[in-house]
């Protein structure tokens, strides 16, 4: 199986890196300082799970000098998702199959709408992974990926992708139901994300603090009412697990969303509390504390 990584930072760098040190073909594309340090020095991985150093990548800007692949790993930011589509052709094909795994959940439009539904599968990641310096991923915590069939059936093709992440051994879920847990992740990261960029805090201060706390699960119950409302049925255990799970995190985790505020990067701002607040109008949910959360965020969402 050749899989190739579109956008190798810490979600396609963390990923991806494991499937390379682990024996996979895995091929990366990249641009910049970060693409020069993978080819002079391979990829290295800081991770709480163990160190990884990879020495040899193969890493190209040029996806036609990677040429067609078996699954693409679409792993860019949202905001650089509409070009790096446009180089997605030489990567296909007959069989290839594309998975976003970006925050939000607009990504599956966006790649069905460039290669089609055939060639296109839905996908989730859990991981709190950043581009430490060029050519190295710093991972702090968490390490998941879920990927599944839109219409829910166990194919062979991402059965060979479950194989190779099970080989990896890093935490990997096929997915009978993908709308369902995209959904899941976006109730949970959207407010991950917002409360910790919105207070320039990781969560540790934000579930220490009771008002903070209760900000974040009302903020839960807005992006959960969303769903239901767009006919997506999300568990209502997500609420508690929201509860549970976040004052189990390592108390100094931070979302990327608050390490791209802190570094005056773009932010994902637009596909996460403001898609909870432009779905909750398309379907008539209010939704104050994205708003707020939105609003506050606006004037940084460029960047410096």
């Amino acid at each position: 199986m050749r899989i190739a990584v579109v956008g190798a930072g810490g979600v396609g760098g963390y990923f991806g890196g494991r499937l390379a040190a682990a024996g996979a073909d895995v091929a990366f594309l990249a641009r910049g300082a970060h693409l020069d340090a993978l080819r002079t020095r391979g990829l290295t991985i800081h991770s709480v799970n163990g160190d990884v150093h990879v020495p040899r990548v193969h890493a190209s800007s040029d996806p036609s000098a990677i040429g067609p692949v078996d699954v693409v790993l679409f792993t860019v930011k949202l905001y650089d998702a509409a070009e790096a589509v446009a180089m997605l052709p030489p990567l296909l094909g007959r069989d290839t199959v594309v998975i976003p795994f970006q925050n939000g959940v607009d990504a599956v439009d966006m790649v069905m709408r460039a290669v089609g539904r055939d060639r296109t599968a839905g996908g989730t990641a859990y991981v709190a992974a950043v581009i430490s310096e060029p050519g190295v991923i710093r991972h702090s915590a968490l390490g998941q990926l879920v990927f599944g069939e839109l219409d829910g059936s166990r194919s062979p093709r991402l059965s060979r992708l479950y194989d190779a992440c099970r080989a990896a051994a890093f935490q990997t879920t096929f997915s009978d139901d993908i709308t369902v847990d995209i959904w899941t992740k976006f109730v949970r990261l959207s407010v991950f994300s917002g409360m910790t960029a919105v207070t320039r805090c990781p969560i540790g201060a934000i579930v220490s603090d009771p008002e903070l706390f209760a900000m974040l699960i009302a903020a839960a119950r807005e992006a959960m009412a969303v769903a239901r409302a767009k006919g997506v049925k999300i568990p209502e255990s997500v609420i508690s697990d929201v509860e549970r799970s976040y004052r189990g995190l390592p108390p100094d985790m931070k979302s990327s969303l608050l390490e791209d505020l802190e570094r005056g990067r773009r932010l994902e701002l637009p596909w996460l509390s403001g898609a909870i607040v432009r779905i909750g109008r398309e379907v008539g949910v209010e939704t104050p504390t994205h708003a707020f959360i939105n609003a506050v965020l606006r004037p940084h969402v460029n960047g410096r």
